[in-house]
């Protein structure tokens, strides 16, 4: 027995020593133990009873449609139409909507933008712009419906809005496209006397849930791009792209790239606020409009790299960042820099009667990533640390604004136009992921033919920055937000409104009013059947004559979640969505004799398809 001693005291002293000289005692949360054994696959999966932790809102582009995803997941959640008609919802089709689209079927729908209180996003309104036909409309985030769609007029393509200002008082459009003022015709000789780039601020009513123009402004024939609002020390502020300040107006591509340098737009809103309310503005087709050249400060001009895209805040309000497309280089810019030189003038110069503030005096530094080439938008961390999306290298590189260091890139596939951080255009960003939003995805996904899907790829931004999800996306993601899931507070289920003389809650009171050939429908939907006249033999029957104007308002008296109803009349190329509780109306002219179906399209019971009745119109005699 004894014999064992001294080998068994080896074996137990060299296992002493080698865990001393090689186990890692430092401690780890339980956090950090599972980032390290998870799987990319695991990072993103979410289990069927959880839900995401956030919600993405993706721009449609030339769609004119909004697409929710979760996050992580990257699942497709919804489409919700904005701009243009959509069938499988009857969007463009029920009054309100057809009302809201202004006679366009079709937009191209940008920069998508959160409602804010305090520089942090609030979760109550989405906001967007139509460039196809210049309009802006408003989300509602209970229902995710869109509620107001505004034109916005003397400006011609509004391209973003310089998102919120910090507790939403106004949207910035600046036009991507300059015109004359009214559209009127002038001949492009004259395109620098006789065509402006409009600046609109547009103000929304809570309460009334309805967008309106509060003033433009009229700046020079130069083509309008990106934009951010100020936060913080700079809350008063706001900061866009311009290009095109050649004032060429055939072949961009080669003639808008001439100058070195083109322009930053720094303007005080609460000082144009101000203006307007002293008089200082002409009225142009009824708006009020600030032409800075008459009407001084509140608006300068700071020279960029040429062609710039995007300018982007820092979460703490002391810096602007800003790209030139053609140049590989990041400018860093500082709000209190340009307080300063417009405190003494520090002016080189005047353009279009505006002035132009001194590139030195306001710039911080130059940043230019070894390789990194395109340079298009930035998002930031919850550290301050920035991300920029290199188009042309295909990759977002890390980097730190206070000191121009790069800390990390990553490759995506391909061509990344804009990036999305979680709530990273906020006062307070969360960290935890950047999306890249990729024009490209040569190769990525199976064949759909020669058009390819965009791309979104998911990277994880809390170590060292790693693609862990790639996604195909809908046309087109122009632009992206991220928030917070518990920041949206959905209903379930309209509540009633008593004060809607549209509405029926009980079958007894359904009816049908004719008066002369005017005809008006007070029906409910509810699982399985309609009821448009309770009295009526056949109470699913509408009976109309030829040429009868018929107005149809329909209730879904299911007060339950997710039993959605709709109504469509076969061969009348009619259809609309009427969703718990709610009541939704169509209008139209019985124009066509003959026996119609009409049926739910919206599944919503194991009776659905027994869920139909006829619209039946009498010949004229």
């Amino acid at each position: 027995m004894k014999k064992w001693i001294p080998i068994a005291s080896g074996l137990f002293a060299g296992f002493v020593a080698a865990t001393i000289s090689f186990a890692d005692f430092s401690a780890k949360t339980s956090t950090e133990a599972a980032s390290t054994t998870k799987s990319d696959a695991e990072k993103v999966y979410v289990p069927f009873g959880q839900k995401d932790d956030y919600y993405l809102f993706a721009s449609g582009g030339h769609s004119g449609q909004m697409f929710i995803y979760g996050v992580p997941s990257m699942r497709h959640i919804r489409t919700v139409p904005v701009f243009s008609q959509d069938s499988a919802t009857g969007y463009g089709f029920d009054e309100h909507s057809k009302k809201l689209m202004g006679g366009y079927t079709w937009g191209d729908l940008h920069h998508p933008a959160f409602s804010e209180t305090n520089g942090d996003y609030d979760g109550k309104y989405m906001f967007a712009t139509d460039v196809g036909n210049s309009r802006a409309a408003a989300m509602d985030l209970k229902t995710f419906t869109v509620k107001d769609i505004i034109n916005v007029p003397n400006t011609s393509g509004p391209h973003c809005a310089a998102f919120v200002t910090e507790n939403t008082e106004y949207m910035f459009l600046p036009t991507r496209f300059a015109v004359p003022l009214q559209h009127k015709y002038e001949s492009l000789d004259d395109y620098s006397t006789k065509y402006r780039g409009v600046m609109s601020a547009v103000t929304f009513d809570e309460k009334k849930q309805k967008l309106n123009i509060g003033y433009q402004v009229a700046l020079p024939p130069w083509s309008y791009d990106l934009s951010d609002a100020g936060k913080k020390e700079s809350a008063d502020w706001a900061v866009m792209t311009t290009y095109n300040t050649e004032e060429s107006t055939t072949n961009l591509e080669i003639n808008a790239s001439q100058a070195d340098r083109d322009y930053i737009v720094l303007f005080n809103w609460k000082e144009l606020e101000k203006m307007v309310k002293e008089g200082k503005y002409e009225n142009v087709g009824g708006q009020k409009m600030i032409f800075p050249e008459k009407q001084k400060g509140g608006i300068y001009l700071i020279p960029v790299a040429k062609s710039p895209h995007g300018v982007d805040v820092t979460p703490d309000g002391k810096h602007f960042i800003a790209s030139g497309k053609l140049a590989p280089t990041m400018t860093v810019f500082s709000f209190e820099k340009a307080f300063k030189a417009v405190a003494n003038k520090d002016f080189a110069g005047e353009r279009n009667g505006i002035p132009v503030l001194n590139y030195k005096s306001v710039m911080e530094r130059e940043v230019n990533p070894e390789n990194a080439l395109g340079p298009l938008h930035t998002q930031f961390d919850d550290k301050g640390m920035a991300y920029t999306t290199m188009f042309i290298s295909s990759e977002i590189v890390k980097w730190d604004p206070k000191t121009g260091e790069t800390l990390d890139r990553v490759p995506v596939q391909y061509s990344p136009g804009h990036s999305v951080a979680a709530e990273g255009d906020t006062v307070a960003p969360d960290g935890k992921y950047i999306i890249a939003l990729n024009k490209i995805s040569k190769d990525s996904y199976l064949s759909v033919g020669p058009s390819h899907p965009e791309s979104m790829q998911l990277i994880d931004i809390s170590g060292k920055m790693k693609v862990i999800q790639s996604a195909p996306v809908n046309p087109e993601p122009h632009y992206a937000q991220m928030i917070k899931a518990d920041k949206i507070k959905t209903i379930e289920v309209y509540p009633k409104d008593t004060k809607n003389k549209e509405a029926v809650y009980k079958q007894s009171d359904t009816k049908i009013v004719r008066n002369g050939n005017k005809v008006d429908v007070y029906g409910i939907a509810m699982r399985s059947k309609f009821i448009f006249d309770a009295k009526a033999k056949r109470p699913d029957v509408i009976e109309v004559n030829e040429g009868d104007h018929v107005t149809i308002h329909l209730t879904n008296i299911d007060f339950d979640e997710d039993i959605t109803h709709g109504f469509a009349i076969n061969s009348y190329n009619l259809n609309m969505e009427v969703q718990p509780g709610q009541t939704n109306t169509m209008e139209f002219v019985a124009n066509k004799a003959g026996t119609y179906p009409l049926y739910c399209t919206n599944f919503c019971s194991a009776l659905h398809q027994e869920m139909t009745g006829y619209f039946l119109v009498k010949p004229k005699q």
